[in-house]
């Protein structure tokens, strides 16, 4: 663990890069060209190479060496960054959609290479709480990125954001490149590309589809959850704007940093918990907590004073944290050549439902309110927890497996484990 911790601070520096990057990329777009359909082409673009690059990442990373991967996708969004600072002002803007297709390619492929090494880099016993810590780390990359984007390009301009999110991908990938980590099972005859690494893939997306339901509903959850991300996260501006019209970004802020803090709780509950049990959560308290997550995010636009409102939030950031612990970790549950394609799959899914739900929600809050459009996207995902939970009640499915039995040692597709 004492070189995952330097591991975590470089991926928390490359993230707060990204959105720092998503924030000044987005307005960019729109000062360079004057026109919103631009900058939402550029987001579509963006969204859709990183569903593309789901599926493409899971044969990747199940075929190649993880680290190299990692480094590489670094060191090439830190490259078309610096092209772009380098670049003549008439050719930015064209050179705007090919940064999009980088961004959006290389941050999933780096996210499907890490979260499928986690279980070789600290051991099956600790990937519960590695996988906090990265959460823990990217949300506060995350609220650090969005409330210094506007400042940092008001004082010093895009040229200034761009250059500060290409070293912060260039000191990601020299940490990653320094480490003495292992990303892949010892013996894992798939670091050669072989063709024994490609079929194992093919296996997985047969078997997943054929004999492992649960997974998949798993799976499904995440692509749902990406609707009701999408819906929270257009209808928050005009939601705080109808409350404080004169201050805006105040509930925006609010929301945010006290969904930040439930994250980051939720984190040090659940690694202190299965560090003294022993056990990990399965299904069941990922259906739970995803149930949760969506009720406490229906209940933050529902008109509440700004008391409730705001631990309304922290415990959806609470929920949300432990979901994708949870999550993450069950996935990670699968031997390592399969992990990579199933890692994959999830990445497009909840890329699918983020980038769909993006386009319906802002279609929809043109006739109906935030909270009706937010209800409904949540609702969705909740309807579908509550069937998760009731099938997994009606099997009877036993409690999860105890965290010291090695992860390689048990099949992908064992169904639940309650």
């Amino acid at each position: 663990m004492r070189y995952f911790r330097l591991l975590v601070l470089g991926n928390g520096i490359s993230a707060y890069g990204s959105y720092l990057n998503m924030v000044a990329l987005n307005v960019f777009v729109y000062d360079a060209t004057g026109s919103a359909l631009a900058a939402g082409l550029f987001m579509a673009v963006r969204l859709g190479t990183s569903v593309v690059s789901g599926w493409v990442s899971g044969r990747l990373v199940s075929a190649y060496d993880r680290k190299r991967l990692m480094v590489g996708a670094d060191l090439c969004q830190a490259t078309a960054l610096l092209t772009l600072l380098l670049a003549p002002d008439g050719v930015r803007p064209g050179l705007l959609y090919v940064l999009a297709v980088v961004t959006g390619g290389c941050s999933t492929l780096s996210q499907v290479a890490l979260r499928s090494s986690i279980p070789e880099i600290v051991g099956a016993e600790h990937r519960v709480r590695a996988n906090g810590l990265l959460v823990t780390g990217r949300s506060l990359a995350m609220i650090a990125g969005f409330a210094s984007a506007g400042l940092v390009v008001a004082l010093l301009g895009y040229s200034a954001a761009f250059a500060l999110d290409a070293a912060t991908f260039l000191v990601s990938a020299t940490v990653l490149f320094l480490l003495p980590v292992r990303t892949r099972a010892a013996g894992d005859p798939a670091d050669d590309g072989s063709a024994k690494a490609s079929g194992a893939a093919r296996w997985t997306a047969r078997m997943l589809l054929g004999t492992a339901p649960l997974l998949m509903a798993m799976i499904a959850i995440r692509a749902v959850d990406g609707l009701g991300s999408s819906s929270h996260n257009v209808a928050l501006p005009l939601y705080s704007s109808s409350l404080d019209p004169a201050h805006p970004a105040t509930f925006i802020s609010q929301f945010w940093a006290t969904w930040a803090i439930g994250n980051i709780v939720a984190q040090q509950v659940i690694g202190r918990v299965t560090a003294k049990t022993g056990r990990t959560p399965g299904e069941r308290a990922f259906a739970l907590g995803a149930c949760v997550m969506s009720a406490g995010f229906i209940v933050v636009f529902c008109g509440l004073p700004t008391l409730p409102a705001v631990i309304a939030a922290l415990v959806a950031g609470a929920a949300d944290g432990f979901t994708e612990t949870v999550y993450v970790s069950r996935l990670q549950a699968a031997p390592d050549d399969q992990r990579g394609r199933l890692f994959g799959l999830s990445a497009s899914a909840e890329n699918t439902g983020f980038g769909l739900g993006m386009l319906v929600s802002g279609a929809l809050l043109e006739r109906f309110s935030p909270l009706q459009v937010v209800a409904a996207f949540h609702g969705l995902a909740i309807a579908l927890c509550t069937a998760l939970l009731l099938l997994l009640v009606a099997r009877g499915r036993p409690g999860p497996p105890s965290l010291e039995e090695p992860a390689g040692d048990r099949p992908a597709v064992t169904e639940g484990r309650g």
